[in-house]
């Protein structure tokens, strides 16, 4: 294929000797957790029962929508999880995360950051946008989060100082690095922090923003612990065919105190439409393994390739990886412009646009992004994000098939190089 990929698109010299090179070194990478988490979602198809006639949903208020209840039941089932709110109505992960945490924070009390400094649009919402949440009574801390090589570090004891505080209520962590020169938590770290929270303040709760993460391990935060986890459903779970949407899952308490504040105090989660958009759902989930598995492939592949180049990335190729995240440090703002420009010339969708640096709401620096993608934002699909700032690193994610990611790795090598 990579042959095939050169001659097709002229690639050759230097990019084409070392794509082949990490083409060899990718072959013989497995992935036994993707095996797990197959067998794992084709068992919860069966046990939940869908039937055709849940594939299609209601309008208006949505009662009784059997496609968001079967879709919300197969989540819980995923996840291990009590109760699951996933509607089309939130319009991002950082929605519904923004939500769940003001759902889970009274005024008055505290919400705790233990992987540091969340990414720029959470943050900014916490904290420094005109109708954020420290402006609506609630108190906001966080705790270091270091990377010791590829190992997520928590500060433990900072974290058992903030503890102290009983005004503490929620504890918050973010699984994925975002666009953050961090690295990102696997489970099993997220593990250990959640632990370490509960068996000194059981009655703190738990928060894991999911985002990137679902599927890519066999475990999920709420078997780690987690009170709620919480996610975007353009990303991983929906496997390239959900439209729009995110989801919380867990403590069957807490995902009511989100609702209500969702939709509206007494009303809990009896209504919300899926408007026709229950077959993408439950089809997309279905997908979704074998989507997150192709998008690894191609990651490992695009690690492999800048790694021959010569660059820096994290994480580097057969690595087990938490997330549908890979980070190439190119050095200065030009290549990463180059390397935006020329991944969009491999989207199915715009390839023919022209990515320019600009600003995005929530982030300081400009932001150059490249995306071409059947849903829109959908980064479970190929795509890329860059902040123009030090260390200069650009975010490759996803790619529902590997040989796509693969020519927009082939596309952004050879224009970084040239």
């Amino acid at each position: 294929m990579i042959e095939a990929i050169c001659d097709r698109f002229g690639i050759g010299g230097a990019v084409r000797a070392s794509a082949t090179k990490a083409h060899k070194s990718c072959s013989h990478i497995a992935y036994p957790a993707q095996e797990r988490v197959k067998l794992a979602v084709l068992s919860a198809f069966l046990d939940e029962g869908v039937a055709e006639h849940d594939l299609w949903g209601t309008t208006g208020y949505g009662y009784g929508d059997s496609a968001r209840e079967r879709y919300e039941s197969l989540l819980c089932r995923i996840f291990a999880t009590e109760r699951t709110l996933a509607r089309l109505s939130f319009a991002s992960g950082t929605q519904a995360i923004v939500t769940a945490l003001a759902a889970c924070t009274p005024a008055g009390r505290t919400l705790l950051s233990i992987t540091g400094k969340p990414y720029d649009t959470l943050r900014n919402a916490i904290v420094t946008a005109p109708h954020a949440l420290v402006n609506t009574g609630i108190a906001y801390r966080e705790t270091a989060f270091a990377s010791d090589g590829s190992t997520a570090s928590f500060d433990f004891d900072a974290i058992e100082r903030e503890l102290h505080d009983e005004s503490i209520a929620t504890v918050f962590v973010q699984r994925s690095r975002g666009y953050a020169p961090r690295v990102s938590a696997n489970v099993e770290s997220c593990e250990a922090a959640i632990r370490f929270v509960k068996a000194r303040r059981s009655d703190v709760a738990v928060l894991v923003d999911n985002c990137y993460g679902e599927l890519v391990e066999d475990r999920e935060p709420t078997h780690a612990g987690a009170d709620l986890a919480i996610g975007s459903l353009i990303k991983n779970l929906g496997g390239g065919l959900a439209p729009a949407g995110a989801y919380v899952t867990g403590r069957s308490d807490l995902v009511e105190r989100v609702a209500a504040r969702h939709y509206a105090p007494g009303l809990g989660d009896a209504l919300g439409p899926t408007l026709g958009m229950g077959r993408a759902l439950l089809q997309g989930l279905f997908y979704a393994p074998l989507v997150v598995e192709q998008s690894l492939r191609g990651l490992d592949f695009a690690a492999a390739l800048f790694a021959e180049l010569g660059f820096e990335v994290d994480p580097p190729a057969g690595q087990p990886r938490t997330d549908i995240v890979q980070a190439i440090r190119l050095g200065n703002a030009d290549r990463l412009s180059r390397f935006a420009e020329a991944l969009q010339g491999a989207m199915p969708v715009n390839a023919r646009f022209r990515p320019q640096p600009g600003a995005v709401p929530g982030y300081v620096d400009p932001v150059i992004m490249s995306s071409g993608a059947f849903v829109s934002g959908a980064t479970i699909e190929l795509s890329c994000d860059a902040p123009l700032r030090e260390p200069f690193e650009v975010y490759l994610q996803g790619g529902v098939m590997a040989e796509h990611t693969m020519l927009g790795a082939l596309f952004a090598a050879r224009a970084v190089c040239a």
